[in-house]
C-alpha cells in the first residue's frame, strides 16, 4: 500500500498505454522520458515521478537521504501484471536528490538496492546513488547543427582523434586532479582545431564504477560520468567543440555490463537484463553479463540509450564497441561452453537483428550522424544498408590494415621486403567497407608499448618511421583515426592515471612530429582527392605495388573532380635513392604538398626542390614519368592541376 509521502500512479498520465506497449514490442525508443526520475508538478504540487521496470519485484520502494534510506516510507505502486512498471510521484523531492530503489523479489526473499537504469545523473564513484536532475540547457550550436550532415558525410574529410577524459591533461599543480568538463571543452577544442582534426572520439563517458576500465564497464546508461561534472558541465563541452568547427562521437557499449550489485544484474532477483544461462549470459574475457538481445524491453532499453546521447547531448555519432562479441554466439568461448542458434549455427541472431534495429532507429531520427562498428572479423556489409542485407553501420573500423602495418612497419627494413605484401593487401578489400583507418587506444596499451616505441632503429629512425607510418595512413582510402598521444610521440605506454607526456614537445623530434601530423591534418582537408572516393575504388590507383625488392610503394588518389590528382610515393627503408622513375598519367609541373623528411619535421631535409616537370618517358605503364629523390624513411605527396 502506498503511504502519505505518495501519490500514486492512477493520477498521472506520464506513461501512456501506447508507451507500454511499445516497451513490450521492442519498439520504443525514447522511454528516457518516460522511465527513471523526472522533476514534475501534479496538482499544482512540485516533486518527483519515478517510474522502473521490474516485472518480478514483489515490492518496489524509493530510498535516499530524504527518508533515511527507508525502505518502508516511500513505496511505489505496479501498474499493472503486464506491463512490470512501478510508479509513484514523491511530492518535494527536487533536482540533486540521492536516491535509489529498493527491490523485493518474488523469488527467494531476495532484497537489493539497486541505482536507477534510467538515472541522468549519478553521485561519484565510488558513491553509487543515482540523482533526481534536470537536463534543461540553452545550447549554442546551431550554426554546426545546421550545416552537420555535410561534416559527417561519408564524402567529407574525416580526421577523428580519440581522447580519454581522464588522462588527456591533468592539473599537477591541484594533486594532478582531472580537467572538468568545461575546462575540456576549452582547451580540447582549441587543439583539435588547430591539429586540424575534424573530430574528437571520447572513450566511453558514461558512468561507470571502476575508472580502470576506461568506461568500458558501463553502469549508467543515460548519464555522463559525474568524475568530471554535471550533465550540463558535458553538454557544454559538446557545445564549446561544435561553435569550433568539432564533431563529437561518443563510444558506447552494447556488449556487456558489469556484475556490481548496484547496477542491471540480477535487477528484480531475476537475470532480467542478461541472459540466465552463463554460455549465453556470461562473457569470460571480461567478467561481465551479456545483454539479452531477444528480449522486447532490453531492446528498447539499449537503442533508448544511444538515442538519448544524439537527442539530449546533440553528439554526432556513435561508436559500438566490440560488435564482434555480440555478432558469434562462440566468441572466446570453447567447445561446449556455448549454445548454437536455431539453425545449429554459431550466430547470434537475436543480435544481428538488434544491431539492424539500432542502425535504422539511429538513422531514422538523425539522418546526419554516423555510426561505427568495432568489428574485428570479416563479416560481410557491416557497413551497408539493411535493405541490402548489411548490419546498417555508417562505416566499420578497419582492424585487418591496422594489424598488417603495424606488423610491417615493426618489422627492421631490412627485412622488409619479405613482408611487402602485409602493407599492399589491404586494397584489395578497401572498397568491401566504408572503412575508418584505427590507431588507437587497444594498440598502446597491456603491453603493447607506444606508438614511437613499436618503430624499429634509433632515435632518427623511429621518427622517421612513426611520420612515414602516419603519411602513409592519410594518403590510404579510408577516413582516419588516432589516439591521443600519438600525434606527438607519447614514449611511455599509456596510462589511464596520468597526463599525456606533453613536456616530451619542447624536444625537437617530438615537436617535429606534432607539426608533421597537423600539417596532414590540413592538407588533408583541403584536397578532396585525398577524401572524396573513400569508398569507392575509383578514387585510388596503384602506380606501382611490385617494387618489394626496395620496399617502395606509389599511388595516386582522386575525387569527383578528375582534374585534382594526389601521387603518394612512400620509401619505406632508411636507403637514399636518387634517379627513381615513377610513371605518372599526366605531364607538366607535379608540386610538392608535403615530404616527411623536411628539417621542420626532423628529417634530413632531402626532397625534390618543392616539385617536378614530368618526362616524355613512358614508365609502370603511364606515358609520362618523374625522376625522384627518395628521401630516407619518408612519404612524399604530389599533386598535379590538370588544365581543362
Amino acid at each position: 500500500m502506498p503511504t502519505m509521502n505518495s501519490i500514486v500512479h492512477e493520477d498521472l498520465t506520464h506513461i501512456s498505454d501506447h508507451d507500454i506497449y511499445f516497451f513490450k514490442e521492442g519498439n520504443h525508443f525514447k522511454l528516457y522520458n518516460k522511465l527513471g526520475a523526472h522533476l514534475t508538478t501534479v496538482n499544482g504540487v512540485t516533486g518527483t515521478h519515478f517510474a522502473v521496470w521490474a516485472p518480478n519485484a514483489e515490492r518496489v520502494s524509493v530510498i535516499g537521504d530524504f527518508n533515511g534510506w527507508n525502505k518502508d516510507s516511500h513505496q511505489l505502486r505496479v501498474r499493472d501484471d503486464w506491463s512490470g512498471i512501478w510508479e509513484g510521484f514523491m511530492p518535494g523531492l527536487g533536482n540533486g536528490t540521492l536516491y535509489k530503489y529498493h527491490i523485493t523479489s518474488r523469488y527467494h526473499g531476495y532484497m537489493v538496492q539497486k541505482g536507477d537504469p534510467f538515472a541522468f545523473f549519478w553521485e561519484h564513484p565510488p558513491k553509487t546513488a543515482s540523482v533526481v536532475w534536470d537536463l534543461s540547457y540553452e545550447w549554442n550550436d546551431w550554426e554546426w547543427m545546421q550545416h552537420r550532415h555535410n561534416n559527417n558525410s561519408l564524402h567529407a574529410p574525416m580526421s577523428i582523434y580519440e581522447v580519454h577524459l581522464g588522462s588527456w591533461r591533468r592539473v599537477p599543480e591541484e594533486g594532478n586532479r582531472f580537467l572538468n568538463y568545461r575546462e575540456m571543452g576549452h582547451y580540447l577544442a582549441q587543439y583539435a582545431k588547430e591539429m586540424g582534426f575534424t573530430h574528437v572520439e571520447f572513450l566511453p563517458v558514461m558512468e561507470h564504477p571502476f575508472f580502470g576500465s576506461w568506461g568500458y564497464q558501463t553502469v549508467g546508461y543515460f548519464a555522463p560520468t559525474s568524475r568530471f561534472g554535471t550533465p550540463q558541465d558535458f553538454m557544454y563541452m559538446v557545445d564549446h567543440l561544435h561553435q569550433n568547427g568539432i564533431g563529437v562521437i561518443l563510444d558506447w557499449v552494447p556488449s556487456h555490463f558489469p556484475t556490481d550489485e548496484y547496477g542491471l544484474s540480477y535487477f528484480d532477483g531475476t537475470h532480467l537484463f542478461e541472459h540466465s544461462d552463463s554460455r549465453k549470459g556470461y562473457h569470460p574475457d571480461w567478467g561481465s553479463y551479456i545483454f539479452n538481445y531477444g528480449r522486447n524491453e532490453v531492446r528498447s532499453f539499449l537503442i533508448s540509450s544511444a538515442l538519448f546521447w544524439l537527442d539530449k547531448f546533440h553528439v554526432d555519432g556513435i561508436r559500438v564497441d566490440a560488435v564482434a562479441s555480440m555478432l558469434y554466439l562462440d566468441y572466446s568461448r570453447k567447445e561446449g561452453e556455448w549454445i548454437p542458434n536455431e539453425y545449429g549455427g554459431r550466430e547470434n541472431i537475436e543480435a544481428i537483428s538488434f544491431i539492424k534495429q539500432l542502425n535504422e532507429a539511429i538513422y531514422q531520427e538523425h539522418p546526419d550522424v554516423q555510426t561505427f562498428a568495432e568489428e574485428s572479423t570479416a563479416w560481410p556489409m557491416v557497413s551497408k544498408p539493411t535493405y541490402l542485407g548489411g548490419l546498417g553501420f555508417g562505416m566499420k573500423w578497419n582492424m585487418g590494415w591496422m594489424h598488417d602495418t603495424l606488423k610491417y612497419f615493426t618489422k627492421d627494413p631490412i627485412f622488409r621486403k619479405f613482408y611487402h605484401n602485409q602493407l599492399t593487401f589491404s586494397i584489395w578489400y578497401a572498397f568491401f567497407e566504408n572503412f575508418i583507418l584505427p590507431l588507437s587506444h587497444d594498440e598502446v596499451v597491456h603491453g603493447k608499448g607506444s606508438l614511437i616505441g613499436k618503430m624499429p632503429g634509433d632515435e632518427w629512425q623511429r621518427f622517421a618511421n612513426l611520420r612515414l607510418l602516419f603519411g602513409y595512413m592519410y594518403g590510404h582510402p579510408g577516413k582516419k583515426l588516432l589516439f591521443m598521444g600519438g600525434e606527438f610521440g607519447q614514449v611511455k605506454e599509456w596510462s589511464h592515471d596520468e597526463s599525456l607526456e606533453w613536456h616530451v614537445i619542447q624536444f625537437g623530434y617530438h615537436s617535429g612530429l606534432q607539426k608533421w601530423v597537423k600539417d596532414l591534418n590540413h592538407l588533408y582537408r583541403a584536397e578532396p582527392a585525398l577524401y572524396e572516393l573513400d569508398f569507392e575504388n575509383e578514387g585510388f590507383e596503384w602506380i606501382d605495388f611490385h617494387d618489394w625488392e626496395d620496399s617502395v610503394i606509389s599511388f595516386i588518389r582522386k575525387g569527383r573532380n578528375t582534374k585534382d590528382i594526389i601521387l603518394v610515393v612512400c620509401n619505406l627503408t632508411p636507403m637514399y635513392r636518387e634517379n627513381y622513375r615513377i610513371g605518372v598519367p599526366v605531364d607538366g609541373w607535379w608540386h610538392e604538398l608535403l615530404n616527411s623528411d623536411a628539417l621542420e619535421y626532423g628529417g634530413s631535409g632531402k626532397g625534390n626542390k618543392g616539385g617536378l616537370t614530368a618526362e616524355n618517358i613512358p614508365d609502370h605503364k603511364r606515358p609520362f614519368s618523374l625522376n625522384m629523390t627518395l628521401p630516407p624513411l619518408s612519404v612524399s605527396i604530389f599533386k598535379k592541376t590538370i588544365s581543362l
